[in-house]
């Protein structure tokens, strides 16, 4: 494993370099190390805002949680930090580690994926202010992730964009990384202002270049390049998933103002069919799909009492802005029918749910809960059969496990 993560680190040691050169132009695109994340600036009762987690396991068992805080909101104050769990989330670590950029440049929109080799990626976005119009994918790895404290490999930038979702494989062993360029002008990033606009020469604001893109790597991760893009319209951020089907097709959800839109491509990713609304209601918000070792299809997404029928109806119905009662769902047709339906949080300001499948097939889901008054990071884990049973049965089960709490004094 190490000599894999020598070779890996010498097929990219020239981009290091080249985004280190470029962070003289922008600060965005600087590296920025991982550190310690025992200085009393991060702790939990400083802490006044905190959201928007991706959960990992790794082949020994090991849970690691990711999930942004700094400022009272979202903003450039923002950082990412980085917990573990060595009972399968029944406790959890204080934030063991943080990737800090220096303000005004942002960090946000964490993930933890452990790939096929048993690697653990930590991607996190950098951006400057709170959008610039560009912002950047910047990857670490570590083989070492079944220690309490993992080492990692030097920061790469691997694409203009943000990544929101987990890279998936196909079965020809190609990765497909979900990287969307933002259709949102920096200076209408927030409405009421409250977002400064970008100053030049920060400013990267190219419309054309916007969309749902999925980046491929054909050598497990030393190299990634645009393979394709995807135009959805009603998009702001797209979050969006890349699934390959058992026909071989790839089939895109992303959010979108309407809920849940989708594209396919029969070419393995180059072109994309127009977006257009799916059968799927969701509020305007992030919701995960992934595939489980069954080869099932696993759906958590928000199902507020008014978009129950969709199950049943079959078609597209009203979508709704509550983001509330987050529930888990299985399909074993790639996506044509649903059922199931285990309800794992049914509060009001839930939100953000990301999903991993341990190697003894528990199913981990992680979400938040009311970034700016609760602060909460939770966990929901339960075995494929209670979703389709849509009830807890197993007393390894448990729902609203917690991860992080944060209780800094408001401004």
């Amino acid at each position: 494993m190490n000599i894999l993560l020598v070779c890996f680190g010498a097929a990219y040691a020239a981009m290091v370099v080249a985004s280190a050169a470029r962070g003289a132009e922008s600060p965005a695109l600087a590296p920025v190390p991982v550190r310690p994340a025992d200085d009393p600036h991060y702790a939990d009762d400083q802490r006044q805002f905190q959201g928007i987690p991706s959960i990992a396991i790794t082949p020994g068992g090991r849970l690691w949680a990711t999930w942004y805080s700094g400022g009272a909101g979202e903003g450039p104050d923002n950082y990412v930090l980085l917990a573990t769990s060595a009972d399968r989330g029944r406790t959890w670590s204080k934030p063991v580690q943080v990737i800090d950029p220096p303000s005004p440049v942002r960090g946000y929109d964490a993930v933890v994926w452990c790939d096929p080799l048993g690697r653990l990626w930590w991607f996190h976005t950098q951006v400057y202010g709170s959008w610039d119009g560009r912002a950047g994918v910047w990857a670490r790895v570590s083989t070492n992730a079944d220690d309490s404290l993992p080492t990692w490999s030097e920061p790469r930038r691997i694409a203009d964009g943000i990544m929101m979702n987990k890279p998936s494989v196909t079965r020809s062993g190609r990765w497909l990384f979900p990287i969307a360029r933002w259709a949102l002008k920096p200076s209408a990033s927030m409405p009421g202002g409250k977002r400064p606009p970008i100053p030049n020469p920060h400013l990267a604001w190219d419309p054309d270049a916007a969309g749902s893109h999925v980046y491929k790597s054909d050598d497990t991760g030393a190299t990634v390049t645009l393979l394709g893009t995807a135009k959805i319209p009603d998009v702001r951020y797209d979050e969006h998933h890349a699934i390959e089907r058992r026909d071989g097709t790839l089939w895109m959800l992303a959010r979108t103002n309407v809920g849940i839109s989708e594209s396919t491509s029969a070419d393995g990713g180059v072109t994309w069919s127009p977006g257009q609304p799916s059968a799927i209601p969701n509020a305007p918000s992030r919701f995960c799909i992934r595939r489980l070792a069954s080869g099932n299809l696993l759906l958590v997404k928000h199902n507020p009492p008014m978009d129950q029928p969709w199950l049943v109806a079959g078609r597209i119905q009203p979508s709704w802005r509550q983001r509330s009662h987050l529930t888990a769902y299985l399909s074993s047709d790639d996506g044509l029918t649903w059922r199931g339906g285990l309800l794992l949080d049914d509060r009001l300001v839930v939100s953000y749910p990301d999903a991993d499948q341990g190697p003894d097939g528990i199913i981990y889901v992680i979400y938040d809960h009311d970034r700016e008054s609760h602060r909460e990071i939770l966990l929901a884990q339960f075995s494929e059969a209670e979703v389709a049973e849509g009830k807890i049965s197993q007393p390894s089960s448990a729902l609203r496990l917690l991860v992080n709490r944060a209780t800094g004094a408001r401004p």
